[in-house]
């Protein structure tokens, strides 16, 4: 024989107390839960101007095969191959005397490979026939400079030009030690940064607590300088100003502080409230 239980029935005033006790119940626990956490974030830029101490000079040498006719013996071409390119290391060589002359180290002497380009003319017929083609060869060598006394410059130019050096590309000035000058730039960025944070803080009445989150908002950017140059500077004399002028280095920095008289906010959490700043 089957057992049945009678259905409870609650009535409306016993439902109402049920739903009192259990907002009863709750209250606590909402109540205890962390209030929202309170930061200042702040965004601070540096820039930083260095003199350059070290530079990268480059030049180059080159010879000309007299042009001849496309179609002429090859033989006559290969000759005059041979001469042009005997006379371009006699050059190079004489060179490279003239700069150990001058105070260079050889070490500090790079001559690079020899590079060989034939290069296609078109010389005008007197009887108005169709141009004839010509072929000439130019044969190069790249010649580049680490300069680690800027003040030897013009002398060192001077070498240059007078050696014939039939093209100066240009000096790249740089740093000998560019990690010291990027890591003093973020310096200078985060005393920045802290230096805005002290000011806000005071201004609103806070206290600053713990630094919370820090990261670059960019790394430091480094470029080295260039100046042109033209391969007849010597008409200039050696006396001439070469001012490299100075290597600009630019870092950017946020950072978070938690105000202080509350829990640090987590850097996995970042809820709550914010105040930030940014400036250059």
């Amino acid at each position: 024989m089957a057992l049945t239980h009678p259905r409870r029935r609650f009535s409306p005033a016993a439902l109402l107390g049920l739903g009192l006790g259990l907002a009863l119940a709750s209250g606590p626990l909402l109540a205890s839960e962390p209030a929202p956490q309170r930061y200042l974030d702040i965004q601070a830029q540096s820039e930083l101007q260095v003199a350059p101490d070290k530079a990268t000079l480059s030049a180059r040498l080159w010879e000309l095969t007299p042009a001849i006719a496309q179609e002429k013996d090859s033989g006559d071409h290969a000759e005059a191959l041979g001469q042009a390119r005997s006379k371009l290391e006699s050059r190079a060589a004489e060179l490279i005397a003239a700069l150990e002359d001058a105070g260079l180290e050889r070490d500090a002497i790079n001559a690079g490979s020899l590079r060989v380009q034939q290069e296609m003319l078109h010389r005008a017929s007197q009887n108005g026939d169709n141009p004839t083609p010509m072929v000439r060869t130019r044969l190069e060598r790249p010649i580049r400079l680490s300069i680690s006394d800027l003040d030897s410059l013009p002398t060192l130019l001077d070498a240059l030009t007078s050696a014939g050096v039939n093209a100066l590309d240009g000096v790249s000035y740089d740093l000998a030690d560019r990690d010291a000058a990027s890591d003093q730039a973020l310096t200078q960025a985060l005393e920045r940064a802290r230096a805005k944070a002290e000011l806000m803080a005071n201004t609103l009445g806070v206290t600053l607590g713990d630094v919370v989150q820090v990261s670059e908002t960019n790394a430091p950017v480094f470029q080295p300088r260039m100046m042109a140059m033209r391969a007849d500077m010597a008409e200039s004399g050696g006396a001439a100003d070469y001012s490299p002028g100075n290597i600009t280095i630019d870092a950017g920095v946020q950072v978070r502080w938690a105000l202080a008289g509350q829990e640090s906010p987590s850097a996995d959490h970042p809820d709550g409230q914010a105040a930030t700043a940014s400036s250059p």
